[in-house]
């Protein structure tokens, strides 16, 4: 049943366009090919937008239009693109592969929490679109493991001075507002935005470990529950100018800053043979991040050669402050952490693009250097007046270098690059214990290739292949990296850990700018994962990152669409909206089948393979309501590392409608309908085996309304030279 509505789809898009498109058609009236009727219909069609549209190399997402995405954060959003799945530890992984994030083109320096975090605070709003870059070539940095999600923040170029008000109304057992205002305008050559904003979200999260210590005879179990209630308020503030120095050339500047106070209180129990410990605890933590870029683009010649240059640099600090009281079979017992963490990075690149247009040739060439210095020192007490303290240093310095050819020999596109990448990583830490120096030096060449064939313009193949490599991040080296702490309990990064290197492949058919079926392999060398595991003869869960040797991912994706006007309105009334997204009824499905097989690791568990099921539908309701639909389903099997014991589901709702000619926009959301967002999973390890169950307060209801100052009718000017690439890297000029 799925090819043959997948088989519809496509001959109705064969259909329409060969509608839309002129044919060379002898005829001995020639008034007959500009009949006013002809005319006319092309102009009701109108312009063609798209929500979702597949390409040979990425997908993209338009997030600005799109209701179920647009309202929450930019976290949010990312969780609901097909093929987005988030793993039992939290990470999260675009068609079973890693992901590295980059924000408007340029790698994120922060990681595991940090980066969760920033993305809650970045609201979708702020979006235009999301890149889905599948296997990425040699022009992204080798840095980026198997696969590259890329936010485009929102940039709105019009005369004058425009405005936009928007405010999102959180409410279940809480209630919270999140305003923004976003300022827009062009005056002669200089175009600026500024969006200002505030977001104050209360959460909780209720989290189960029963934990089985296998190194006593008899076994010894301890359960442990906490109850966890967060607020999160950030100030944000995301403002830039661009400057176009001629017809050439442009300047870009851009500066954003988030200042973020949170609170989090929990409740703690752990009951076991002798145990029964109650723990209240309370943690603080306040943040800063700010982000300076410098970007200039010109067009060198009539040629199209052109160059691309960004300076970018980013502070970020954080303060987390932890105070807990617990009492344990009548004795008291406390916890006192202080920590103070401090990043820098540097980053410094660019891009040469040279096309040779008569010949089906191009040349992409670019360098970049890039230095990041983390500073994170601890203070610890528990149970004993005199504290314990933790320093941890880190810097990495990275000087790569890339060239890629392409060239179309008729409807064969052939790729090939080769990126060089020269790391140098020190990590330093002291504890009790002593001093620990790791110093990590690699000099290394990073290949990838591929071949496109295409049947039609609408139908193509490609094949690729690409080497990359995954510093293992602050994140996970710093000992200071802690979210439970208690005589139970205790977590931390593990300083030990190497680089993790991967190859990928994959083959893909794309078909109709919306149809994909893929199957990828990755081969993952020295892979590091987030595990439970104790030391010999203790009863206390260490929360921390260990090193596997070998993680071989095979998955097969297919996304398509189900055109339910066809059904519903008929074929003349489906072939005009296809040109119309914001009018059209559609399901649009992602499958995914994915399989894990870990070496280096004692499963307890029987190993199974793991489907996710994903559909978001749009249907238009009377009076102009909008309704979007989306469901997730993940029934159990193995995630990597981690046995999935009960299916993973949401199912959300979002109602949306313009007035006042499309200057006010009202939507009704409710996410998690039937509340079952829940993960239940079991992962092993030496002397620990930990069943886990966490269910967070994901069924939300919000309220959004945004309304729009200024004549948003004008026609956007272009005051940019964009350079986007194509195929597996490379640009041309637009």
């Amino acid at each position: 049943m799925r090819l043959f509505y997948l088989g519809l789809f496509a001959f109705f898009c064969v259909e329409s366009y060969a509608q839309e498109t002129p044919k060379n058609t002898k005829t001995k009236d020639s008034t007959a090919i500009a009949k006013p009727q002809e005319l006319s219909e092309v102009t009701i069609y109108g312009n063609k937008r798209q929500y979702i549209k597949v390409e040979s190399d990425k997908t993209t997402v338009n997030v600005k239009n799109n209701p179920m995405l647009n309202s929450g954060s930019s976290l949010d959003a990312v969780k609901k693109i097909p093929g987005v799945i988030t793993s039992p530890s939290g990470s999260l992984t675009l068609n079973a592969k890693g992901v590295t994030i980059y924000i408007d083109g340029m790698p994120s320096s922060l990681s595991g929490t940090d980066l969760q975090n920033y993305l809650l605070t970045l609201p979708a709003t702020a979006i235009e679109k999301i890149e889905l870059i599948y296997n990425p070539g040699a022009s992204y940095d080798a840095n980026a493991s198997g696969s590259i999600i890329n936010i485009i923040t929102n940039s709105r170029k019009m005369k004058g001075v425009n405005a936009s008000f928007n405010i999102n109304y959180n409410f279940n057992k809480y209630q919270k507002p999140s305003p923004q205002i976003l300022l827009s305008g062009k005056a002669k050559k200089v175009s600026w935005q500024t969006m200002v904003g505030y977001n104050y979200i209360d959460s909780e999260v209720t989290n189960k470990n029963d934990q089985t210590f296998t190194d006593f005879n008899p076994d010894e179990m301890l359960k442990q529950k906490n109850f966890a209630q967060s607020t999160n308020r950030n100030f944000y503030w995301r403002t830039g100018a661009n400057y176009k120095l001629s017809d050439k050339s442009n300047l870009l500047v851009n500066y954003n800053v988030n200042l973020a106070n949170d609170r989090v209180t929990n409740e703690a129990t752990t009951t076991g043979t002798g145990i029964d410990f109650l723990n209240n605890g309370l943690s603080k933590n306040k943040n800063n991040n700010h982000e300076i870029s410098l970007q200039y683009k010109t067009k060198l010649d009539t040629l199209d050669r052109t160059l691309d240059i960004i300076a970018f640099t980013n502070f970020f600090d954080k303060n987390p402050i932890t105070k807990s009281h617990g009492i344990n079979n009548g004795t008291s017992t406390f916890y006192g952490g202080d920590v103070d963490f401090k990043l820098a990075n540097h980053y410094l690149k660019y891009d040469f693009a040279i096309p040779f247009k008569k010949m089906d040739f191009s040349l992409n060439t670019g360098g970049k250097f890039n230095f990041i210095k983390v500073t994170d020192k601890g203070i610890y007490a528990l149970n004993s007046a005199t504290p314990s303290v933790t320093d941890f240093d880190y810097k990495e310095s990275n000087l790569a270098f890339y060239l890629e050819a392409r060239k179309k020999i008729k409807k064969l596109n052939l790729t090939a690059g080769l990126r060089f990448e020269d790391y140098k990583v020190n990590r330093t830490a002291w504890q009790d214990a002593g001093r620990t120096d790791v110093d990590f030096k690699n000099t290394n060449f990073f290949p990838n290739a591929s071949a496109m064939y295409e049947f039609t313009n609408d139908i193509n193949l490609t094949a690729s292949y690409s080497k990359k490599i995954q510093q293992a991040d602050y994140n996970v080296l710093d000992p200071n990296n802690f979210s439970n702490f208690d005589q139970y309990n205790t977590s931390g990064g593990n300083p030990f850990l190497d680089p993790t290197f991967f190859d990928n492949y994959e083959v893909k058919l794309s078909a109709f700018q919306f149809v994909q079926l893929s199957a990828n392999r990755t081969d993952a060398k020295d892979v590091n994962k987030f595990i439970f595991e104790a030391d010999p003869s203790t009863l206390v869960s260490k929360q921390t990152f260990r090193q596997f040797d070998k993680l071989t991912t095979n998955s097969i994706n297919f996304s398509f669409p189900i055109p339910l006007d066809y059904f519903l309105k008929g074929k003349e009334e489906f072939q005009k909206r296809m040109n119309d997204m914001d009018k059209m009824n559609y399901i649009f499905c992602n499958i995914s089948y994915i399989d894990f097989t870990t070496k280096g690791y004692d499963f307890q568990f029987k190993q199974k393979p793991i489907m996710s099921y994903y559909a978001q539908a749009q249907i238009i309701l009377p009076w102009s309501i909008k309704s979007s639909f989306s469901y997730n389903f993940t029934p159990p099997g193995t995630w990597e590392i981690y046995s999935l014991t009960k299916n993973i589901k949401q199912f959300d709702v979002s109602l949306t409608r313009d007035f006042m000619d499309k200057k006010l926009k009202i939507g009704l959301h409710c996410f998690d309908v039937f509340n079952e967002n829940e993960i239940n999973a079991v992962v092993s390890s030496t002397n620990l085996q930990t069943v886990f169950y966490q269910k967070p307060d994901t069924r939300t209801f919000r309220f959004s309304l945004t309304y729009n100052f200024g004549n948003m009718k004008l026609q956007k000017e272009n005051t940019e030279i964009q350079t986007e690439k194509t195929g597996q890297g490379g640009g041309i000029l637009k």
